[in-house]
């Protein structure tokens, strides 16, 4: 479906509230026909003004955002949606999501910050930088969108990048953070311009030399079988899954595929999983965002309970096995709790104890 938007309408320009948005530290943008544009900052959305966007507007902004890129406009001809990367002239970029909505255009934009921080500047724990240090294994980063699980995937492929001489690999849909070489080699392919499909990318890279691969979501049982391959074949591959926690990402991995494969895929999964970063973003005191964060190292006994389909007692080892760097969620919430960077009632929802989540006072 081709965008046209009315000559005679006078329209805002997509850069101008692009421009605003980054001024004002969003995170994502919202424009959808019949109410304004919203920012999300610090994880909270904000309409901006109180004049809503008319259908023809929001058109015309789609188009704006899709300009020449043939492959956007083709997909969203053929799924009704397009993913794909957007550039203000400064070089800012945004990922973004045109799609359908009760027949009009709208669009999400997600803000993708030009700087790559370090886990300490993101406030994680120093100690998920051992998945850095990692010669081959599989790591995953999980929790809701939105959360900052490609931030912390950046922050470990960018540590590598300053501290070992490897090649890696990224497949995104579409790219997000952009790496620059330091002393690694890094070569970014994104799928529909660089390659095909995860799966066929996933797949080439045995035939790319690759050390590191990071593979932007894990979507299928064939990019998945396809990642697991790779990392028992003494790669180190990194990627994300939208699931809650450790033991719901391990989960959801052999669920996905037919029961008649699972045992197998158990043994594969115990045999290559290194560890997984569950995580969530939480509104300071002070204002801004603070990661609460799950650290799952996978230990003898987490390989075991994977492999035994115990899969139930994953929480109770993280929960016992603090010394050897782990945390549970609600640990680490109570934590940013307890240090008063964070209220109560922030934390709460994320809280998945049966105890009830204490305040400083109690």
């Amino acid at each position: 479906m081709k965008i046209n938007a009315p000559r005679e309408a006078q329209h805002r320009r997509i850069d101008d509230l692009l421009r605003e948005a980054k001024d004002a530290g969003v995170s994502d943008v919202h424009i959808s026909p019949n109410r304004p544009p919203f920012f999300r900052i610090n994880g909270q959305l904000k309409p901006v003004g109180e004049q809503a966007l008319t259908e023809v507007e929001t058109q015309d902004m789609a188009k704006q955002l899709i300009g020449a890129n043939e492959r956007a406009e083709r997909q969203l001809a053929q799924k009704l949606q397009a993913d794909f990367s957007f550039s203000l002239p400064d070089g800012t970029r945004f990922r973004v999501n045109v799609y359908f909505r009760t027949g009009g255009l709208s669009a999400a934009l997600r803000l993708v910050p030009s700087e790559i921080r370090t886990v300490e500047e993101l406030n994680l724990p120093p100690y998920i930088l051992q998945f850095a240090e990692l010669k081959q294994g599989f790591v995953l980063a999980s929790g809701p969108a939105g959360h900052g699980k490609s931030t912390t995937l950046a922050a470990l492929i960018n540590h590598i990048n300053q501290y070992r001489r490897e090649h890696i690999i990224t497949i995104e849909d579409p790219i997000e953070y952009q790496f620059q070489d330091k002393i690694s080699i890094i070569d970014q392919r994104e799928i529909g311009r660089d390659a095909p499909s995860f799966l066929e990318a996933i797949e080439a890279t045995l035939r790319q030399d690759p050390n590191v691969i990071l593979i932007g979501e894990l979507r299928d049982p064939e990019s998945m079988r396809a990642a697991l391959t790779l990392a028992e074949t003494g790669h180190l591959v990194f990627s994300t899954l939208h699931t809650n926690d450790a033991a719901q990402t391990v989960e959801r991995i052999i669920d996905s595929f037919p029961a008649s494969q699972q045992s197998q895929v158990r043994s594969q999964l115990a045999a290559t999983l290194s560890g997984v970063i569950s995580q969530r973003l939480l509104l300071k005191k002070e204002g801004g965002r603070i990661p609460a964060v799950e650290i799952m190292v996978a230990t003898a006994a987490i390989r075991t309970s994977i492999r035994e389909d115990n899969i139930h007692q994953i929480f109770g080892i993280i929960q016992t096995s603090a010394e050897l760097g782990m945390q549970t969620l609600d640990a680490s919430l109570q934590s940013l709790v307890n240090s008063g960077l964070i209220a109560a009632a922030e934390a709460s929802p994320y809280f998945s104890s049966d105890k009830l989540l204490k305040s400083p006072r109690q």
